[in-house]
């Protein structure tokens, strides 16, 4: 398939750049089957069914963005950079590597000085990503690392305006545990505690799960063919305990609805031929396009993506691609606001 198929015109004012108040209000554009329906995301206990179960995933982004000095003695006196570090992988206690811009003020073993007193040393640096060894290793590192970095902003709103306080709250789930992303799995930024316990009300079943969200989830589709990308690798984890809730909730006759494209990638790897769930730890690279045998998942929440990316292929693969053309055409003609603080979308192939 060509990555043209995945193509669409959104006009750039439809990317939401703050999320709604409060998280439950954002609009949600219903699908089952070929019908189209416009809500709200605090109607989900109406629409789902008892016996449901929403998988959510319970990654916490932590804030990864770093801006600091590197000093070098030059013959005139001292040469100042400004230099932008983004973790994108933890290496060692004491090591990120990091997307590092810009990356040509930089050498090998040259030093880094952030806010806080938190320092690094270049270890490594090849083309525009580095390995950063800092000055404190472990939680003491974790600690550092909250206090002088910001939010990672995904790029479509980081161009239009900087990070700022309110996206330490804005940019986290309600569900977030587990620290180690680097990007939020904005598909469960919708939900707070009182839609959450509405849904419990309703009768409507919950599990969770960890995918730390990498930088590449931004990365675009440089190919001109679907099979010519290569996907990025991502770290998760499904529990034995996870694994239950989702194999009972299917036995029962639910629907196991992921939230979020990273819930349903890790669900789909973990998931054997028998469409059964079962304990996993590791790494993956899963890409799911059209055409992609679903094991476990009954349907997907999830946000609006952006033109020719993995994910438009990812809720093609979901819905067909003639479904989900016309529903991209009518959320933009419906003024639906799209990407990571943007509505939702609840995709239900079999209605």
């Amino acid at each position: 398939m060509r990555v043209d198929d995945f193509d669409y015109d959104l006009p750039e004012e439809l990317i939401a750049l703050r999320p709604a108040r409060p998280r439950r209000a954002a609009r949600m554009l219903v699908a089952r089957g070929d019908a189209i329906e416009d809500r709200r995301v605090e109607d989900l206990p109406e629409i789902l069914r008892p016996g449901d179960l929403l998988v959510f995933n319970d990654t916490k982004v932590i804030p990864a963005r770093l801006c600091g000095e590197r000093r070098r003695e030059t013959p005139d006196g001292e040469g100042v950079a400004r230099i932008e570090a983004t973790l994108i992988r933890r290496a060692a206690p004491d090591a990120w590597d990091a997307l590092v811009r810009p990356a040509r003020r930089l050498r090998p073993r040259e030093r880094i000085a952030f806010a806080h007193g938190l320092t690094a040393e270049v270890a490594a640096l090849t083309g525009g990503e580095a390995r950063l060894v800092f000055d404190r290793a472990g939680p003491a590192l974790d600690a550092a690392v909250a206090a002088a970095g910001e939010m990672p902003l995904p790029p479509y709103i980081a161009r239009r305006r900087a990070a700022d306080a309110q996206d330490r709250e804005d940019y986290q789930t309600a569900l977030a545990e587990k620290p180690g992303a680097v990007a939020a799995p904005t598909g469960s930024l919708h939900f707070d505690d009182v839609l959450l316990a509405a849904l419990d009300a309703a009768g409507i079943l919950s599990a969770r799960l960890t995918l730390h969200v990498g930088a590449g989830t931004f990365l675009p589709v440089t190919s001109d063919t679907v099979e010519g990308h290569r996907m990025h690798a991502e770290w998760g984890e499904v529990t034995a305990e996870t694994a239950e809730r989702v194999n009972a909730a299917r036995a029962a006759g639910g629907r196991v609805i992921p939230v979020g494209t990273t819930a349903l990638r890790l669900l789909e790897t973990a998931a054997r031929e028998d469409g059964r769930l079962a304990s996993w730890t590791g790494e993956t690279d899963i890409f799911i396009t059209p055409g992609h045998r679903f094991r476990l998942c009954d349907g997907l929440m999830t946000n609006f993506h952006q033109p020719r990316s993995t994910l438009m292929m990812l809720v093609a693969a979901v819905m067909g691609l003639d479904r989900i053309r016309r529903i991209y055409a009518h959320a933009v003609a419906g003024r639906y606001r799209f990407h990571s603080y943007g509505d939702s979308s609840l995709l239900l192939p079999e209605g």
